[in-house]
């Protein structure tokens, strides 16, 4: 299948709705990876690790060991760049490489107890903050948000891995 690039067409109708969340999550997008929040975060945890550090330790922290190229394709990047982070991870104690059970020839990532307890400080000072910014919400709302979100990523992560294009006239 050709993958083709959606064309902005005056045919194309979209959702005042639709419009609010893509907006919403540019914003929020952004805001999470600004480096002043990086670097908030960093000083939370105690932790001196780089942006592209952090993505590959939580990617690692949630899955099973994986070969590079798998964790590559996880974060979208290039092998090579997946590659200087993990040897970075592994030199700081926090990643080792093991034999691939399914062929010994190759090999698969995986955190250290270091490592996870690394992970563990980043998502707490990620969920503190969260939960600050969210505390005047009521469970019910965050109950149906984070239902809501759930909902909304898994549906585009399934249009990713099925690589749906978008239709120019769509």
């Amino acid at each position: 299948m050709k993958c083709m690039t959606p064309r902005p067409s005056a045919a194309v109708s979209v959702s005042p709705d639709v419009m609010k969340i893509e907006r919403a999550l540019t914003r929020a997008t952004y805001l999470s990876g600004r480096a002043r929040q990086h670097e908030r975060l960093m000083s939370l945890s105690g932790l001196p690790l780089d942006r592209a550090a952090v993505a590959v330790l939580r990617q690692l922290a949630e899955s099973e060991p994986l070969r590079l190229g798998e964790l590559a394709a996880r974060l979208s990047v290039e092998a090579s760049h997946v590659t200087r982070q993990v040897q970075h991870l592994e030199r700081t104690g926090y990643a080792t490489r093991i034999p691939d059970p399914d062929d010994r020839r190759a090999q698969r990532i995986q955190l250290t107890p270091t490592g996870r307890e690394a992970f563990a400080r980043v998502r707490e000072a990620s969920v503190r903050g969260m939960q600050a910014a969210l505390a005047d919400w009521s469970p019910e709302d965050l109950e149906q948000l984070a239902s809501l979100i759930d909902r909304m990523v898994d549906d585009f992560v399934e249009r990713a891995e099925a690589k749906i294009d978008v239709p120019p006239d769509a």
